[in-house]
């Protein structure tokens, strides 16, 4: 192994140190079975469906506390009903001793179901501290959002960065999935430029079908086009198969500078296929990035 290539494998195991995991509700059959190949203390998000219920979204967080990782409980602003709904599920957490760590997003409806048009909204209630909350993670999107232009990201960005700072809540960014690590890492500069400064965790795809990889960028807006899916390892000719994002975690290895992008690591969205996804890091970690 050169030098050059000792030095791609340790910035990419310092990414890999501290990497999240994504799951829904109904995925904890699937947490129980994976659990052994998870590193215990990994932070593990669970999605705020529209057809999942209280119960279940309580239900994920206890299975993730109880195997013995950190629950990450999205908060869909959007989705929220009510005021009521909001401290009924913060206070369930808190009485379940799963509510330090949340993750608040605007959410897929257009329309807001009740008073919170953003997670921003949310943060401004004053309601995740009251309840216990001392960490919320804020979206990012470094290839934009398909509805919403490129300033108004900025500035929401910034919004929500200084209202964590007058909550006195500590934060992170996770980031949208992507293809292509060239508007991440211009995404990353960016963030710190305007004076971001929390960790950020880049979204990444764990291993799937090429199907359904593209099944999920076309529903968030994300670019797949030839020469973008060729470079991360497929081509949209041959949807047969499955991707891993083996390239593009070489790519953003190579392309880090702690100087210029801070703190980052990686949150793998795992579509439903944890296990396969925790195998996948486990197996990639060993065999490096070389």
């Amino acid at each position: 192994m050169n030098p050059g290539s000792t030095a791609l494998a340790a910035v990419g195991t310092s990414l890999l140190e501290d990497f999240s995991l994504e799951m829904t509700g109904k995925d904890i059959p699937k947490l129980e079975e994976a659990h052994p190949a998870i590193p215990p203390g990994t932070r593990i998000n669970i999605t705020f469906l529209a057809h999942e219920d209280l119960a279940t979204r309580l239900a994920a967080a206890r299975a993730v506390k109880r195997l013995g990782f950190v629950p990450v409980p999205h908060i869909s602003a959007r989705r929220l009903r009510s005021r009521t709904d909001l401290e009924r599920f913060l206070a369930g957490l808190r009485d379940d001793g799963t509510v330090e760590n949340v993750f608040v997003v605007g959410g897929d409806p257009v329309r807001a179901e009740g008073p919170y048009e953003d997670a921003l909204a949310v943060i401004r209630t004053g309601l995740l501290q009251h309840y216990g909350v001392r960490h919320a993670g804020i979206s990012g999107y470094p290839e934009g959002h398909p509805a919403i232009a490129d300033h108004v990201l900025w500035s929401a960005m910034a919004d929500k960065h200084a209202a964590l700072g007058a909550q006195r809540l500590a934060g992170d960014v996770i980031t949208q999935f992507g293809f292509d690590v060239d508007p991440v890492l211009a995404w990353l500069e960016g963030t710190r430029t305007r004076g971001v400064g929390l960790p950020i965790r880049i979204g990444v795809p764990g291993p799937a079908g090429i199907k359904r990889l593209i099944t999920y960028a076309a529903r968030f807006g994300v670019g797949t086009s030839a020469s973008i899916t060729k470079k991360y390892g497929f081509s949209l000719t041959n949807l047969m198969g499955t991707a891993g994002p083996d390239r593009f975690l070489r790519a953003l290895a190579e392309g880090y500078d702690a100087g210029r992008h801070g703190v980052v690591k990686v949150h793998f969205y795992t579509f439903g296929g944890i296990g396969a996804t925790s195998e996948w890091i486990a197996r990639f970690r060993e065999e490096g990035l070389t």
